[in-house]
């Protein structure tokens, strides 16, 4: 009887870890935000859900990137303005989380400290002057601006006051390939940086980020440090829609 028990105890634990790892294959996966790259938005400490089916299916949708897919399967295109997870092409390992800036065959190009896409310059308002954020150990003052794509999506963006990325070359998107950027732009390693990112290929692609469900500052406390909750979690990011 004993002997039944466990084996009924063994038999719901695999099942359960089968439905989690279906769920977490093809529907939701949880990510932590590790770095200041797309502040404001997004902070170190942010634990959000992105959806897996959106783009499609590929080896980087499995555990480990198992290569059990040998191509994109059930793609769609994603817009531009959309933040997404991706597998880095530099080890196509590492989860990076950026926003979309330009599609395939799209031109990119940054002149005088402004976004041009396919040599249109992006509509760019300043909301607020003078802001603080951070960059690792290092504080940035930045302008924080709100940046209108061609689709008419909106977003916030961060650009560092003094020794901005002014200029750049022109970037041409090659086909089947994305080209993102850091909210924060001056502290972030994306697609401008072609030895390090460059562009993505498609089936880099993870998944879009669609819900901020809980976000603690690890300065002010660990998680693990009950007294220290108060201090810690930001209440005011439950549940948030990301944009």
């Amino acid at each position: 009887m004993i002997k039944d028990k466990i084996i009924d105890n063994i038999k719901t634990i695999i099942f359960a870890l089968i439905i989690a790892l279906i769920i977490r294959t093809f529907l939701f996966q949880p990510f932590y935000i590790p770095s200041a790259s797309m502040e404001p938005n997004l902070l170190i400490g942010d634990r959000l859900f992105v959806t897996k089916y959106s783009y499609g299916y590929s080896k980087h949708s499995f555990p480990f990137s198992i290569p059990l897919i040998k191509e994109k399967i059930f793609k769609s295109m994603p817009k531009r303005g959309d933040v997404i997870v991706f597998k880095t092409p530099y080890d196509n390992r590492t989860d990076y989380i950026k926003r979309l800036i330009g599609l395939p065959g799209d031109k990119i190009q940054i002149i005088n400290g402004d976004l041009f896409i396919n040599n249109v310059q992006i509509i760019k308002t300043k909301i607020k002057k003078n802001f603080k954020i951070s960059c690792g150990n290092e504080i940035l003052d930045v302008d924080v601006v709100k940046e209108k794509m061609p689709n008419g999506v909106e977003y916030i963006a961060a650009y560092k006051k003094e020794g901005s990325i002014m200029n750049t070359s022109q970037y041409v998107v090659p086909e089947s390939h994305y080209f993102f950027m850091g909210d924060n732009r001056d502290c972030s390693k994306d697609s401008r940086f072609l030895s390090s990112v460059g562009y993505v290929n498609e089936i880099n692609l993870v998944g879009k980020a669609r819900i901020l469900f809980f976000s603690s500052d690890k300065s002010k406390g660990s998680f693990f440090n009950i007294l220290k909750w108060n201090q810690s979690i930001r209440h005011d990011r439950f549940l948030k829609k990301i944009r």
